[in-house]
């Protein structure tokens, strides 16, 4: 695991590994992170589906987009209230997965997915 607990180690088999997709809680993938009082929501982010648009990077300060590789990455992994709208609005423009998008924004205190919610009812879309 990254010294930053807000930053994903894909390489750290806790935070990566993903034996059994149908007994598996996407929500449980990363660290802890900060308080959830301090930051309420996590991002989850298919990072082997990103098409490379860009539109999250353009969408929110959060996000950033690597020119050379075509994948976008999360500064941080956990964000406040502050940080939120544009985090759903980098979640919600994000094309990938046949328009579902890559990107999820999770509410750490209910567990439910805040976007892109692509079924209407807060389960997490995540597609592994």
């Amino acid at each position: 695991m990254t010294d930053d607990p807000e930053r994903f180690d894909a390489g750290d088999p806790d935070q990566a590994v993903v034996d059994d997709p149908e007994q598996f809680d996407p929500d449980s993938i990363g660290s802890e992170g900060p308080p959830v009082a301090e930051k309420p929501y996590k991002i989850l982010f298919e990072a082997n589906k990103c098409i490379g648009t860009g539109r999250c990077a353009e969408a929110s300060d959060n996000w950033e987009l690597d020119i050379t590789t075509g994948i976008a990455a999360p500064v941080s992994y956990f964000i406040g209230e502050d940080e939120l709208a544009e985090n759903v609005d980098a979640a919600e423009l994000c094309p990938a997965k046949k328009g579902d998008g890559v990107i999820h924004v999770i509410d750490r205190r209910t567990g439910e997915e805040v976007a892109p919610d692509p079924a209407g009812d807060g389960s997490i879309s995540v597609d592994w």
